[in-house]
């Protein structure tokens, strides 16, 4: 009897959330849709300002970037770094993903590149130098244009514009014909291309790049000059400076019509609203709005502190969004809609609509919050909610990712955090030696701080709500673990649900114990039973009484400390042991350690159940993850909706998945995850898939991701389990296959040669395609059709018909050929076939063909191969191809011994023939004679 094939747990990467600004260099192109950030000092990334998430990674030279440039219709990125390199990457956008190809490699200047810009046809970037000169490239062509000495310094600013009334050159002569010759060239300067340049030295000088002529000096700043825009609308320079002072030029006098005084220093600024609003921003990290009559607008306040301070803003989301990109690296996305309006009626003229973290630093510990709220311990001592909206509509994928909100109290990095089963409830511990308890508001997505808990002597490194709580109630208690060794039970029940905002309530301990003899790392407290665990390095679990906090067991087994630990959800069915009975009703206690290992442990009979060995590194979180039921008849995951699954996560930078219900010791690890490049710290599941108010069977209640993890590469993976997907796809790929399979065998039969070689190729079937080609070119002389290469006509003309995706295809099956010397021949054959039959300009467009280097990359184990695709397969083909001419040379030579050799012999035994013959000629005369 045929046996159902069994499946394999499969995971895959849902969603991510990543770095992609981490100080730096950013800029965008000119509709806002792209950004081009720093990422790790020397890494572009090209990123979707809607969703913050990267497209595509450049890798560096090794050296820091210092500056950045995106083309208006972002086919191009322009790096340039401390290397004294620009990279100039022609950038491909396909269905939402984007690749770079590195196009040309320039040294612009003998000093690092400061600043850059492009113009609005993208076809010229322009570059300012440490060393005062200021250069326009063509970005195709790759050469230098204009080289313009204008400053004495750095240059700090560029803008690069065409105006209809670009102001004339005017110098004073008393020439009259000098005076009217430079009228005439002021009239036909008045589509001219301008270049507008600042410096650290506050000065900024004018170019007329047709005539290469400098047609103004504006001197007005003091210090550096920060930003420089053009507004055609309104035929006005704002140029912005650490000065503290916004100065609004016109260029057709080349004067100062208004200077607006910011009181801060300024960092960046420009137009918006058709260049009768004006923005700018600096460190004291407000975005302000002016009208171009000076007025300054109201607009939301800033908080003036050092890492609030406003490094950028740039326009994105088309006409009426900008980006603040702060010192924190915090990017927040403004909106100034409808400015007129709200002006008018008294309201801010720039409100915010978002924020991104660009980068997250090292995630710690988190926990989730409500239906669809991510909070994150990332080594600061604020705890900062995500959105975490599972849903497809547009307005929600744009918040996905986004900052909520954050939490303020804690005055040193929180490295702890649990919440409640329903996610109304928030506990946080930090190295400030206290406990925070906040309440989520049922109105909105934000969090208050509901009691602070005092009482511990040292960094509190473990915190345990109470899972046995009602959805409206207040949990009864938290359970505090510290580095001074004792745990703390504080009474939540006493205080008030309505305890007022400020000042919070001050909770009391219930009581304290002395609990380990090193610090204590995990707490969890018992769903089912009045029971809570503790954890610590000390290589000991031990299990408490909630009531009066007396030791009920102690867990030994581990080697090294140990890190985390959580108790089996409600419902966990009990455990079949092998030497019979089962695990009791009390439920089970997973638990991760410093020795590498996962260990199940009894409720029952305080004994450890199972021990998974797998990690090659520390386990630093395990958790119980409940597996997701589909309603499909055939699925092997429907029997097991009850039996839930074990996630581990590891220094090793892996998270994997156990089935303490497996029936061998082969089958307990399930699936292995790999998405992260650092020790993973933290795994979480999201509240609707472990909440009791969860209907399983309800798959639009359902996220579409069932595991979270968070690592020290600042990364959050959202992972979703494709187990019954993947058995789908399986079956009926496999079944396709064997379809094809036969197809394919039905036309070698039939000698549709055709067929057999496009199948065999679609199929990558090399084996298959080398035996119809060996049976071809083995043919008797006597059956090749004549003027053929290959011997059969039909064949040739298949090879002549090939599309290029097939021909590169098939060249590669020759390469591979072609390095043996006994199929040699049929790669020769082939080879010499294909060249003979295309022009030399379809190889040539072979070279230079995008899809050519996809395929390329995609079959390549080196993915950032692809570039010299066609080359480097010909490279080999010659390579093996030399080497198999030398070795027929050689034995042609050794052939022409041979013959030597064989006809010396034939001479030799022909003379020795004829002598003996003699011989016994004279032998028998002379027996007669006798």
């Amino acid at each position: 009897m045929a046996s159902k094939v069994s499946t394999k747990t499969t995971f895959k990467e849902y969603r991510a959330i990543e770095p992609f600004y981490t100080g730096g260099e950013i800029t965008a192109n000119k509709a806002g849709t792209f950004l081009a950030s720093t990422v790790d000092d020397e890494d572009c990334l090209i990123v979707s300002s809607s969703t913050a998430n990267p497209l595509c990674r450049i890798e560096g030279d090794g050296e820091a970037i210092t500056s950045l440039a995106l083309t208006p219709d972002a086919d191009h990125v322009i790096i340039c770094s401390r290397s004294l390199s620009m990279r100039i990457y022609h950038l491909t956008h396909v269905d939402g993903t984007v690749t770079a190809e590195l196009t040309r490699t320039l040294k612009p200047h003998a000093t690092p590149v400061v600043a850059s810009t492009t113009d609005a046809t993208g076809s010229l970037v322009v570059t300012g130098g440490a060393d005062g000169i200021v250069k326009v490239w063509d970005i195709r062509g790759g050469y230098c244009s204009h080289t313009l000495h204008s400053h004495g310094g750095v240059v700090t600013a560029l803008e690069l514009f065409e105006s209809k009334a670009a102001a004339q050159e005017t110098k004073t002569s008393s020439n009259k014909r000098k005076a009217s010759q430079a009228q005439t060239n002021g009239s036909a300067q008045q589509n001219a291309l301008l270049l507008a340049s600042g410096g650290e030295d506050g000065r900024i000088k004018v170019h007329n790049l047709n005539t290469r002529q400098q047609i103004a000096a504006l001197e007005s700043h003091v210090s550096v000059v920060r930003s420089l825009k053009f507004s055609a609308e309104q035929d006005l320079i704002l140029s912005a400076s650490r000065d503290r002072t916004i100065v609004l030029w016109d260029v057709k006098t080349w004067t100062a019509k208004r200077t607006l005084t910011a009181t801060e220093e300024l960092e960046a600024a420009g137009f918006i609203a058709d260049g009768q609003y004006l923005y700018a921003g600096g460190e004291k990290g407000r975005v302000r709005v002016w009208s171009v009559s000076g007025q300054e607008l109201q607009t939301p306040e800033g908080r003036d502190l050092e890492t609030e301070a406003i490094a950028a803003i740039l326009p994105v989301l088309g006409q009426y969004s900008l980006l603040a990109v702060r010192s924190s690296q915090v990017l927040e996305l403004m909106s100034y809609q409808s400015l007129e309006q709200r002006v008018q009626n008294g309201e801010d003229a720039i409100v915010s609509e978002r924020t991104f973290s660009g980068n997250l630093d090292e995630i710690i510990d988190m926990a989730c919050v409500g239906k669809s709220l991510l909070a994150i311990a990332d080594n600061t001592e604020t705890v900062k909610l995500i959105s975490t909206s599972p849903q497809d509509d547009a307005m929600s994928e744009q918040k996905f990712g986004s900052n909520v909100d954050a939490l303020e109290g804690h005055t040193d990095v929180v490295i702890c955090m649990d919440s409640d089963l329903h996610g109304r409830w928030l506990a946080t511990g930090s190295k400030d030696n206290t406990a925070r308890v906040w309440r989520r508001d049922q109105n909105s997505s934000s969090l208050e701080c509901f009691a602070t808990l005092a009482g511990h002597t040292a960094s509190i490194g473990a915190v345990g709500l109470s899972k046995t709580s009602g959805k409206a109630q207040v949990p009864p208690y938290l359970i505090t673990g510290s580095e001074d060794k004792t745990v703390k039970k504080w009474d939540l029940s006493k205080l008030s649900d309505a305890a007022p905002k400020t000042p919070h309530a001050v909770a009391k301990a219930a009581f304290t114990r002395v609990a380990h003899e090193k610090d204590i790392n995990a707490i969890d407290s018992s769903p089912i039973a009045p029971l809570f665990a503790s954890a610590s390095q000390d290589r000991t679990i031990k299990i408490w009484s909630i009531e009066d906090g007396s030791t009920t067991a102690v867990l030994k087994g581990h080697k090294r400390g140990v890190w985390s630990i959580r108790f089996s959800p409600v419902g966990t069915p009990a455990l079949n042991l092998a030497e019979g009975g089962s695990s009791g009703n009390r439920g089970l206690l997973v638990s991760g350690s410093g020795d590498n290992t996962v260990k199940v442990w009894s409720l029952n009979t305080y004994a450890c159940l199972l021990t998974f060995e797998g990690h090659q590194n520390s386990v630093l979180k395990v958790i119980w993850l409940p597996p997701l039921p589909t309603k499909g008849p055939d699925d092997e995951r429907q029997q097991q909706k009850n039996k839930p699954m074990i996630a581990s996560a590891s220094s090793d930078t892996l998270i994997k998945l156990w089935s303490p219900y497996a029936a061998s010791d082969s089958d307990h690890l399930l699936a292995t995850l790999d998405g992260h490049t650092d020790r993973v710290w933290s795994l979480a599941t999201p509240l609707s898939v472990t909440s009791s108010q969860h209907d399983p069977n309800d798959a639009d209640t359902r996220p579409p991701y069932s595991l979270i993890s968070g690592a020290a590469d600042a990364k959050i993976s959202f992972w979703t389990d494709t187990t019954a997907t993947t058995a789908i796809e399986s079956s009926k790929a496999m079944t396709e296959r064997v379809e094809q399979d036969q197809l394919l065998q039905n036309h070698i039969v039939a000698k549709n040669y055709k067929e057999v070689i496009t199948l065999s190729l679609a199929l990558n079937h090399p084996g298959r395609l080398l035996k119809v080609f060996q049976e071809v070119v083995g043919l008797p002389e006597s059956e090749r059709e004549p003027n053929t290469y290959m011997g059969v006509q039909a064949v040739d003309d298949v090879l002549a018909s090939l599309n290029q995706e097939q021909i590169y295809k098939l060249l590669e099956r020759v390469r591979d050929w072609n390095t043996n010397a006994r199929t040699a021949t049929v790669a020769q054959k082939v080879l010499n076939c294909l060249l003979r039959k295309y022009p030399q300009s379809m190889w040539t467009d072979m070279a230079r063909d995008r899809d050519i280097l996809k395929l390329a990359r995609s079959t390549s184990r080196n993915k950032s191969a692809g570039g010299n695709a066609m080359k480097d397969l010909f490279r080999a083909l010659e390579a093996y191809t030399d080497r198999h001419y030398k070795r027929i040379e050689e034995l042609s030579d050794e052939s022409y011994l041979l013959e030597y050799t064989l006809r010396e012999m034939d001479e030799i035994a022909g003379t020795a023939a004829l002598t003996n013959g003699v011989e016994a000629k004279s032998t028998s005369e002379d027996m007669i004679m006798v």
